[in-house]
């Protein structure tokens, strides 16, 4: 009698050693993992570059409660994940590093606003020279054969100033 309680302790020993053993090996580990990534998911920011389980990769335009606006590819696409559905941060916002949580100030919001506003025709517009440049550059620029045939005809007739005229005409 003596020998089976003191086989049915050992059995009842190996038996709680191996669930503490499992709790260790398994579920300790995955509780560590699902925080970790709980916290990366309610610290992202605008700005940040994420991929999602799907292994969509995209930039957050914006942020709500349990879902991100991400905009995607070369076309500038935007559409909603939920927050759930990120897999990982592949780089941070540099704003947002820099400021901790705050993330932007009024002045960054209303740059990203009127970046996001104005067409690229315009950016390319004001890049260019001004009108007088440009009138400038016509009144010397390289003059074909023909057209140079027609204002030595017209000099003769009117003067020197009509070839300028018909320059700028043309």
């Amino acid at each position: 009698m003596a020998s089976s309680t003191s086989s049915f302790a050992f059995q009842m020993l190996i038996l709680v050693a191996f669930i503490v053993l499992m709790y260790f090996l398994l579920v300790r580990p995955q509780k560590k993992k699902e925080k970790t990534v709980n916290e990366m998911r309610n610290s992202l920011r605008v700005g940040d570059e994420i991929i999602t389980i799907g292994g969509i990769c995209g930039k957050i335009v914006k942020t709500k409660d349990q879902s991100l606006i991400i905009q995607v590819g070369a076309d500038k696409t935007k559409f909603e994940v939920m927050r759930w559905s990120i897999s990982s941060v592949t780089s941070k916002s540099k704003k947002s590093d820099q400021k901790g949580a705050g993330g932007l100030d009024e002045d960054e919001e209303t740059e990203v606003r009127t970046r996001k506003s104005s067409p690229k025709r315009l950016k390319k517009a004001r890049s260019e020279e001004p009108a007088e440049k440009k009138d400038a550059k016509a009144e010397t620029a390289p003059v074909s054969a023909e057209e140079q045939g027609e204002a030595a005809v017209k000099e003769d007739a009117s003067g020197a100033d009509s070839t300028a005229e018909s320059a700028a005409e043309k």
